[in-house]
């Protein structure tokens, strides 16, 4: 069977959509976008120029503004791939704690989420993309060929996040992880605009217990699939 030109991967903060979602597009090729890591370089442009959070006006003047762009590991240091605002490399400044607690008010903006949904629609329009987020299979590409909602428990995801931020040298206590990631689910699934569920015709992929490379077999395994 041919390859899908469009593959989307969503799920909750903290699933491995990032890594498993790399992964899938390095293997066949295809150009990937991480759509969170957007949201995030929008949230840190906004934590350096002062901008309110609250202040939904300005926050959609800034997604219009900023030059975000997401290509190929720059850094052989852990990251699936690199992430420039404004020709500045942020890939691992986006990832603190502090764009973690900002990021969810700045996502359910909706001139935001406007803003980087254009963006998202014309990089995926000549196909061979594999992209990931929160709404790729349900808003941003509805009619993408293969759709995946790739999970995990709350207390896996806090766990995950806990060994990811040890590995670059950062301690947080995996109760205040855990606290992080439920709030999280709660914004994602509760806002009005584009909230966090699987797509009607999207292949949930549970992956507690999972290492990365079961979990990738599972998603390829999806992927091949002939469609439905």
């Amino acid at each position: 069977m041919p390859t899908p030109r469009t593959i989307a991967i969503d799920g909750p903060a903290g699933a491995g959509k990032s890594t498993i979602g790399a992964l899938v597009a390095e293997r066949l090729g295809y150009l990937f976008l991480d759509t969170g890591a957007m949201y995030r370089a929008v949230a840190h442009a906004a934590m350096r120029r002062g901008v309110d959070p609250d202040d939904a006006d300005a926050l959609g003047r800034l997604a219009r503004e900023v030059r975000i762009a997401i290509g190929p590991p720059t850094v052989r240091d852990g990251r699936a791939y690199t992430v420039l605002l404004d020709g500045e490399d942020v890939t691992w400044a986006i990832r603190s704690g502090d764009i973690d607690r900002v990021v969810p008010q700045v996502a359910r903006v909706p001139a935001v989420r406007d803003a980087m949904v254009e963006q998202q629609r014309a990089l995926a329009g000549n196909g061979r993309v594999v992209m990931v987020g929160r709404d790729i299979g349900t808003v941003v590409l509805p009619d993408a060929e293969r759709k995946v909602f790739l999970t995990a428990s709350a207390a896996e995801r806090a766990r995950r996040r806990g060994d990811e931020l040890a590995a670059r040298g950062e301690v947080r206590p995996r109760q205040e992880l855990l606290h992080e990631i439920l709030r999280r689910d709660e914004i994602d699934s509760e806002r009005v605009v584009s909230p966090l569920r699987p797509a009607e015709d999207a292949v949930v992929v549970q992956t507690d217990w999972l290492s990365v490379g079961q979990a990738l077999d599972k998603v390829l395994r999806v992927i091949a699939r002939p469609a439905a």
